[in-house]
């Protein structure tokens, strides 16, 4: 476990507000390594993509063995530290989960609070002890796990985001947390705040009108991309195969 949990501890150092990890989240092995030979200190994957890439919805959609395997490989083909997007960890009990990622190798995981099964959020304090069992059985199997916490206020539709996201991203933290994700924070004086409240690393997304510069300005420690990489990907592939069904150069020249 020593390189396994030295790529952990690497992840959780490269966590700097102010100075941020950027991911563009990944779908496949050779996405992966686009990321690895441009010199990313780290790579993460992106539920959302791989399971598009496997031909299911998200939101658990994929069975949890295709999704884990597909990250699996994601792993074999980097050096770096790989974060894995878990969703809502596939309601595998805690300890199932750690063993599983550590399978795999990866280092950090994403955990969500949204009840894919059931609707809606999972109760904040039921969320915090998954959390804190997944920290306990990672402890116990002696492998290093960087935990980033994704809080679905915002996306939920809740009716007060904002005062929500901050309670729980700081019950989370002290549940085992190593990193909080209030995803799709939609405003810069949203973001500042929960950067201000939340007491450890924020996890922020750049959003139309926003930058990467600005999010550090407010004191990010790491930015998602979600399925966006994976999308402008499609995106000019379906551009080439238009130019090909109209007879034109497929590659625009």
């Amino acid at each position: 476990m020593t390189d396994h949990n030295a790529k952990a501890a690497r992840l959780r150092e490269l966590h700097r507000p102010g100075e941020p990890l950027i991911l563009p989240n990944v779908w496949d092995a050779a996405s992966a390594k686009i990321l690895d030979e441009a010199g990313h200190p780290a790579v993460a994957t992106a539920s959302a993509a791989i399971a598009a890439m496997l031909g299911y919805e998200d939101h658990e959609g994929a069975p949890a063995e295709e999704m884990l395997a597909a990250a699996g490989r994601v792993v074999r083909a980097v050096g770096v530290p790989v974060s894995v997007d878990a969703e809502a960890g596939y309601g595998l009990p805690a300890a199932e989960l750690v063993e599983r990622l550590a399978g795999i190798g990866a280092a950090g995981c994403n955990l969500e609070d949204t009840d894919h099964r059931g609707g809606g959020l999972v109760a904040a304090s039921a969320q915090a002890e998954y959390i804190a069992a997944v920290r306990a059985a990672a402890a116990e199997a002696g492998t290093d796990l960087v935990i980033n916490a994704r809080v679905d206020t915002f996306v939920a539709g809740r009716p007060d985001p904002l005062p929500e996201a901050i309670e729980r991203g700081r019950l989370y933290l002290d549940a085992g947390a190593d990193c909080v994700y209030p995803i799709m924070a939609p405003t810069e004086d949203d973001i500042a705040v929960l950067a201000k409240e939340i007491p450890g690393p924020i996890n922020g997304n750049v959003l139309p009108g926003s930058s990467v510069a600005r999010l550090a300005e407010l004191g990010v420690a790491r930015i998602s991309f979600g399925p966006m990489p994976y999308l402008l990907a499609l995106d000019a592939f379906k551009a080439m195969a238009g130019r090909l069904k109209a007879g034109e150069d497929p590659y625009g020249s």
